[in-house]
């Protein structure tokens, strides 16, 4: 059964999707990670047009990742609505912890963020990817993957498991119990629970996110079980398929626009002869759901269905940025000014490279498995350029300053570059993603990044950077690319930027 709905639903670095219903709209929320502003917020009144209306981490402190390893920070969000608030429960992983954030608008402002502590009060609760829900009576429970992430227990995994919370106080009222954790598949993970037809439905992520993710789903009586499993567990999984859309787990629950059941879901588009890499990582994708007669949930595969190209170009001619951007560790108001040269983003060096944790940096998400980036930079006081990055260890780009324009490849701890003399002061850098060109047999890599500049008049290709060193696979990377513009030397003015793409 064909849901007609985009797929990706939401492209590129949208991890961990959470959905509410609330009357005729749909909201949305997806892991961000390291980066800032945090957990964005999508609104939808149809379900195939999706607008990214806001996020929840705006301002410094809501979400602890100054100092969090590359992977830490905001994992895998549960955004639901009750009595006239929306509340979103996340970990702050190697952060802050465990937070309850709430808002009267799902475009905010959120709440500062309230740690959800252990019974004792002594730390947050231990754990990923809260789920936050109801019974009849009004008590609220917190049902969570039980990874911990500190101490010397760390990395060890506990299951599914869950608390009753008093959400006024943020305290457990309970020692954790464990749920049912699965089929015996790796990394029991997203638990989500439900009420429907008078029971209880506890949905779940298992088999890792990598090529064996998938859904499985229990029911039973009460929020605390006991769960009977699903005789068709997994009920949605790629592994061992040749779907277009790997990966495909990690999924919410929620009814869609004519009354039909859909599940929002993570997944990840690879390519190359065996499909081993996914350039643009985790995206957020939907399929439909139907309730068989003995009550038991069916979920289709997921099909790709992609959105015609787009474009977008930023003059940077407002006092304030446009919620694309992103940095990382910090704010992009943080990172570059917009009303220091009004009509250019100017950026400072500040000793850091893209080498570092915390760059001078800021980027948008890459949408689309072929796309074209530039950006018009002036570098008479300076030097700085173009990027696409998955972390500090792998990152490629382009930039020009001190007479020299010089293209750069560094795949975790190896680097090179390419460059040529360039005298003058403004320039527009060009950022490509290609499907490789045809040689005899089969592609062996996702794609191919070219690093160039137009230089009088004429665009010149100064590197081809093989691109699956850049996808989730290689990087090991909960994220995705990308793509943005950085300073590395004194002071850099960024005069353009645009972006297109699609996804041939």
């Amino acid at each position: 059964m064909s849901h007609g709905f985009p797929n990706p639903l939401i492209s590129g670095f949208n991890p961990d999707p959470s959905v509410v219903r609330v009357g005729d709209e749909w909201f949305l929320a997806t892991s961000t990670f390291e980066y800032l502003p945090g957990i964005p917020i999508y609104r939808s009144r149809d379900f195939a047009t999706w607008e990214r209306i806001g996020h929840v981490a705006t301002r410094p402190g809501q979400l602890g990742v100054d100092e969090v390893p590359t992977a830490g920070g905001a994992w895998a969000p549960t955004i639901r609505h009750r009595d006239g608030v929306f509340h979103l429960v996340i970990t702050d992983a190697m952060g802050r912890g465990m937070l309850h954030f709430t808002a009267t608008d799902a475009a905010g402002p959120w709440s500062d963020g309230d740690l959800i502590l252990k019974q004792d009060g002594s730390a947050s609760v231990d754990g990923i990817d809260p789920d936050l829900a109801w019974d009849e009576d009004g008590m609220a429970y917190i049902t969570y993957s039980g990874l911990i992430l500190g101490g010397p227990q760390l990395g060890q995994h506990l299951g599914i498991q869950q608390v009753r919370v008093d959400l006024d106080a943020h305290r457990a009222l309970e020692e954790p119990r464990s749920l049912w954790s699965g089929t015996g598949l790796q990394f029991p993970e997203a638990p989500h629970l439900y009420r429907h037809d008078g029971g209880w439905y506890l949905v779940i992520a298992e088999g890792g996110t990598e090529r064996g993710h998938g859904i499985s789903i229990a029911r039973g009586e009460s929020p605390a079980g006991p769960f009977e499993p699903a005789p068709s567990n997994p009920l949605v999984s790629a592994r061992s398929t040749s779907r277009p859309i790997q990966n495909t787990g990690h999924g919410d629950l929620v009814v869609g626009p004519d009354g039909e059941w859909l599940v929002v879901l993570l997944g990840v588009r690879p390519r190359s002869m065996t499909r081993a890499f996914s350039a643009l990582g985790r995206e957020t994708f939907v399929t439909s759901v139907r309730w068989g007669a003995d009550g038991w949930p069916e979920i289709d595969p997921v099909e790709l269905n992609p959105r015609p190209g787009a474009s977008v170009v930023d003059d940077f001619d407002g006092p304030e940025f446009a919620s694309d951007w992103i940095a990382v560790r910090r704010l992009p108001q943080e990172v570059g000014s917009l009303t220091e040269h009004p009509g250019s983003l100017t950026l400072h060096a500040d000793g850091s490279t893209l080498d570092d944790p915390r760059p001078v940096f800021v980027g948008r998400r890459q949408e689309h498995l072929r796309s074209t980036s530039r950006a018009l930079v002036d570098v008479s006081a300076g030097v700085g350029g173009l990027a696409v990055r998955y972390d500090e260890r792998f990152h490629v780009g382009i930039e020009a300053g001190d007479g020299v324009l010089r293209a750069h490849a560094a795949i975790s701890g190896l680097e090179q570059e390419w460059s040529e003399p360039f005298d003058g002061s403004e320039v527009e850098l060009v950022l490509r993603t290609r499907r490789p060109d045809a040689e005899p047999g089969f592609p062996r890599t996702s794609d191919v990044i070219e690093l160039g500049a137009v230089v009088d008049g004429e665009e010149r290709v100064l590197a081809e950077i093989d691109g699956r060193f850049l996808s989730s696979e290689v990087t090991e990377s909960f994220t995705g690319r990308v793509i943005g513009v950085f300073a590395t030397r004194a002071t850099v003015l960024v005069n353009r930027f645009d972006y297109e793409g699609d996804d041939e």
